[in-house]
């Protein structure tokens, strides 16, 4: 039936991929968790949620590198975080020009793209998401901002429209989505990308309602919202945005051709919450266990995806620019393969993609049922299936297979290593040993 009726249209689709940050895979209820995300709930009731989903990176800036160009964020050479201090040396990093992105390539299909929301990969203007096929950007280039001020954490005033700091006010979530269904209802007669990227739920935490942090109009004096509670607020206002972009495609008769795409950046930094309602995952944001890349990934299509799908299949971030290439008749550029692979079997049929391999930060590896860790302290092998805490190293029991992935592991590094574009202080010999 979905089949059907996608090919009865013959338009080519729109995109909207929509990233939280730092949203763990046990917050939202759509995954079970402790905070009630309605609007979330509906979009995997009505659509695909994925059990296997994963972030290329474990930090911001390097699943957001990944993203862009559908391929491993080491061979843009952005590896880690793009820190906001400029004494610190990988502030001058960022997404060089020379990297083909996705809105760059469905540009040449008739695309339309915009970004609006955090950026954080390049502080220089050359960086801007306006170099990089978007054809609008309205946003912040750090990798957090007071959420009323608009300050980084380095008391810095980053709030952009393009090329151009501009005074806009207000909670920046809401911000990023009046932008957001501006947009849509802008370009509704012609394709479009929209990379809604929210900031929530980052630090600082702040609901709509909360103090300034950050600025010279920051109140000292007043007491801050208790972190739990403007950790709601923060998910409750990003799960609105998520409904108001669903009610504004519908409004405009533009749902059964346009797909949708929830996912977060990277695993949670937040550890707050019930108890009793976090999901058995080991790590947190910046670490290689599950905890730190294994993500909430929901997909909606009324006309391409059945309602109420589970999938487990493995998933990661850089499928979706090859998704996105997929289903708009583009292709990357000659030489520049891609990393990730197509969506399409699994969102259109529940087709498998069969056994793959994923890597994170040349000290993990997953192939199939099975993840590889190397770690002196606590690294080793581990069974997923049957063990999803990552608490049982099956490394002795299985030393062939151990091997096999430490050594994949090293090939990898190599491989990302080679060719890698040239970056400030990013030392791809050390990588590829």
């Amino acid at each position: 039936m979905a089949l059907a009726l996608l090919s009865a249209n013959a338009a080519k689709p729109n995109f909207v991929v929509i990233m939280a940050d730092d949203m763990g895979y046990n917050a939202t209820s759509a995954y079970g968790g402790w905070i009630k995300t309605p609007h979330l709930d509906r979009m995997a009731r009505e659509g695909m949620r994925f059990t296997d989903y994963h972030s290329s990176g474990v930090v911001c800036s390097p699943t957001r590198a990944g993203l862009l160009t559908g391929r491993y964020q080491e061979r843009a050479g952005v590896p880690g975080v793009i820190n906001a201090d400029p004494k610190v040396p990988d502030h001058h990093r960022g997404l060089w020009p020379s990297e083909y992105t996705f809105p760059e390539l469905l540009e040449q299909a008739g695309y339309t793209s915009a970004i609006f929301g955090k950026w954080h990969l390049g502080y220089r203007k050359k960086f801007n998401p306006m170099h990089h096929g978007f054809n609008e950007f309205r946003g912040f280039v750090s990798g957090n901002i007071d959420y009323l001020s608009h300050y980084d954490r380095m008391e810095v005033y980053d709030w952009w429209d393009g090329l151009k700091a501009v005074e806009e006010e207000g909670y920046s979530t809401h911000l990023i989505t009046r932008h957001a269904l501006r947009f849509i209802d802008e370009n509704k007669s012609k394709p479009f990308c929209l990379y809604v990227a929210h900031e929530a739920v980052h630090s600082p935490f702040q609901g709509p309602a909360s103090p300034i942090q950050r600025g010279p109009k920051k109140n000292r004096g007043k007491k801050k919202t208790p972190v739990e509670a403007a950790y709601v607020q923060m998910m409750s206002a990003m799960d609105e945005c998520v409904g108001q972009v669903l009610d504004k495609l519908i409004e405009l008769k533009l749902e059964k051709n346009t797909l949708v795409i929830f996912c977060s950046d990277n695993g949670h930094a937040y550890m707050g919450g019930p108890e009793g309602y976090r999901f058995p995952l080991r790590g947190k944001k910046g670490t290689v266990w599950e905890g730190g890349h294994r993500v909430p990934g929901i997909a909606w299509w009324p006309s391409g995806i059945a309602p109420g799908q589970v999938s487990d299949e493995m998933v990661i971030s850089l499928d979706l620019m090859a998704t996105m290439l997929d289903f708009a008749g583009a292709k990357p550029p000659k030489g520049r393969a891609l990393d990730g692979v197509s969506l399409r079997p699994v969102l259109l049929g529940g087709g498998s993609l069969g056994q793959r391999q994923f890597f994170w930060r040349g000290q993990a590896m997953r192939d199939g049922q099975w993840k590889y860790v190397a770690s002196p302290k606590g690294g080793g092998l581990f069974n997923l299936k049957t063990d999803l805490a990552e608490s049982m190293n099956l490394a002795k029991r299985h030393p062939a297979r151990a091997r096999r992935m430490a050594a994949a592991l090293d090939g990898w590094k190599r491989d990302v290593a080679n060719g890698a574009t040239p970056q400030p202080d990013y030392d791809t010999a050390s990588f590829k040993k």
